[in-house]
C-alpha cells in the first residue's frame, strides 16, 4: 500500500504550519516598545542570559546564582523587565559566551541572538539534508518541513540555547560518521551547558564501554568549566554545585508551564498525581528507554538508525526538557526520512512514518494538558524508538534493515 505521507501532502501541510506560526510570531513581535502583543518580555529567555552577560562583564561571579540581585539588574537596564526572575542554573562558564551581547541594547541584542540561532539551526539542518543523498531530489520539502518545525518557533520565540546543543549533537552525528569517536565525545561533552541532554549518550556510551568517547567527553566538559573557574574563581563553581544538589526542591520555578515541557518524568508528572507512583513510572519507562537504545547501538543497523535512536532517548531521558529542546530531533527527522524513502512500503516503515508525523506536530497541543494531563507527543516519541529497535532486531534475525544509501528505486512521492 502506497503511503499517505506523500511528499506533496507534507508539503501542504508545511506550508500552512509554517503560514500560521510565522504569522502569530511576526504579529506579536512587531508590537511597539520591548513587550510583545501578550504582553510577555521579547525574548523571555533570552533576558537571563543577557543579565548573565552583564554579571560577566562586571565580574561579579557573586551574583551568578542570585535571583533578586539578577532580577534588580535586569530592571536596571531594561526597564520593561521589571519583576521578572530566573532560576540560574547555567554553570559559570555560560556568563562569559554572553558578554558581547551584553554590550549592546537589549533590542539590538535580542535581534542578534535569533538571528544567529537561525543560522546555527539552517546550517545543521542543510548540514544533515548533505549527508541524506536519498533527500537530494526533496530540498522544497526538506526546506518547508525545516521552516514548519514547531521546536524551531519556539526557539526563537523563547529566545533560548538549544540551537547550540543542536550543534553539538550535529558534530558529533558527523565524528561518528567519520569513526573519530573521540571527537564525538568533545562534541558531546560540550553540552556541560546544558547537561540534562547529555544524560543519554552518558547512559548508552558507559554500557557499551566506549570508553575513547566518554574520555572525549569529559576533556570538553572540563575545558569548560575550567573557563569559568579561571574567570570567577572558585565560589561560583561551588554555589552551582550547591543549587544543582538543591534543584528538586526548585521544579516549581524552573518549570512554571509544565504543559510545555515533553519529556518521560513530566510525562508521569502531569498524568500521576501521586509523586512517588509517577516517580516509579519515570524510572521504570526510563530503564525501558535506556534499554531499548543500547540495543539499538549495539546492533549492526546503520549509524544513522542508531544516532536517530539516540536523539529521540536523549528528549525522553532529559529530566528536564522545555517545547525548544525539541529541536534536537531536527537530525533525527532527516536521517530516518533518508532511510524510508527508498524502501518498499512495509507495516515497520510505516509505523515508523506514523511516529515521526505525530512527533513533528503533537508538541503544537502541548497546551492541551493543561486540561488533559496527557502530553501526546511523548508516546509518539516512544513509539518511533520502538520501531527503530524493532529493526534493528529484524537485522539481527536476518531481515533487512533500511539503508542508508542512494536511493535505487525510489517511492516516488514518498516521505521525504
Amino acid at each position: 500500500m502506497a503511503s499517505w505521507l506523500t511528499a506533496r501532502r507534507l508539503r501542504a501541510h508545511g506550508i500552512i504550519l509554517a503560514l500560521c506560526l510565522w504569522s502569530v510570531f511576526f504579529w506579536n513581535v512587531t508590537a511597539p516598545g520591548l513587550r510583545d502583543r501578550s504582553g510577555n518580555l521579547k525574548g523571555t529567555d533570552f533576558l537571563h542570559l543577557y543579565t548573565l552577560g552583564l554579571l560577566a562583564l562586571e565580574h561579579n561571579g557573586a551574583d551568578l546564582y542570585d535571583m533578586q540581585a539578577q532580577s534588580a539588574l535586569a530592571a536596571r537596564r531594561v526597564p520593561q523587565a521589571a519583576g521578572i526572575r530566573y532560576l540560574p542554573l547555567y554553570p559559570p562558564q555560560v556568563s562569559i559566551f554572553f558578554t558581547p551581547l551584553a554590550r549592546l541594547p537589549y533590542a539590538a541584542a535580542l535581534t542578534v541572538w535569533l538571528v544567529f540561532n537561525s543560522l546555527l539551526y539552517a546550517a545543521c539542518v542543510y548540514a544533515i539534508w548533505r549527508a541524506c543523498p536519498n533527500l537530494h531530489d526533496y530540498k522544497s520539502t526538506v526546506v518547508i518541513a525545516a521552516a514548519a518545525f514547531p521546536a524551531f518557533w519556539h526557539l526563537l520565540l523563547w529566545g533560548q540555547t538549544s540551537a547550540l546543543a543542536l550543534v553539538c549533537f550535529t558534530l558529533a552525528f558527523f565524528a561518528f560518521r567519520a569513526q573519530r569517536e573521540f571527537l564525538a565525545g568533545v562534541a558531546i561533552g560540550c553540552l556541560i551547558f546544558k547537561p540534562q541532554l547529555a544524560l543519554a549518550a552518558v547512559i548508552v556510551f558507559v554500557v557499551t564501554l566506549n570508553w575513547r568517547l566518554v574520555a572525549g567527553a569529559l576533556l570538553s566538559a572540563a575545558a569548560q568549566l575550567a573557563a569559568g573557574w579561571g574567570y570567577y574563581g572558585t565560589a561560583p563553581m561551588r554555589m552551582w554545585a550547591r543549587v544543582l544538589y538543591g534543584l528538586a526542591g526548585q521544579l516549581p520555578l524552573l518549570e512554571p508551564r509544565l504543559y510545555q515541557t515533553h519529556c518521560l518524568r513530566t510525562f508521569w508528572s502531569m498524568l500521576i498525581p501521586w509523586p512517588v507512583a509517577s516517580l516509579a513510572l519515570f524510572i521504570a519507562t526510563a530503564l525501558l528507554v535506556a534499554a531499548l537504545t543500547v540495543g539499538c547501538w549495539r546492533s549492526a543497523m546503520p549509524l544513522a538508525l542508531r544516532y536517530s535512536a539516540l536523539l529521540l532517548s536523549t528528549v525522553l531521558l532529559a529530566p528536564h526538557l522545555t517545547v525548544y529542546d525539541l529541536v534536537l530531533l531536527a537530525p533525527a527527522f532527516l536521517l530516518l526520512a533518508n532511510c524510508i524513502v527508498a524502501q518498499p512500503q512495509s507495516a515497520y516503515t510505516s509505523h515508523l512514518e506514523l511516529a515521526l508525523y505525530l512527533a513533528f506536530v503533537l508538541p503544537l497541543l502541548g497546551p492541551l494538558a493543561r486540561w488533559t494531563h496527557f502530553q501526546l507527543s511523548v508516546p509518539a516519541m516512544a513509539a518511533a524508538l520502538f520501531w527503530i529497535w524493532r529493526l534493528g532486531e529484524n537485522h539481527r534475525g536476518g531481515t533487512a534493515v533500511l539503508s542508508t544509501g542512494s536511493a535505487q528505486t525510489p517511492r516516488g512521492d514518498g516521505i521525504a
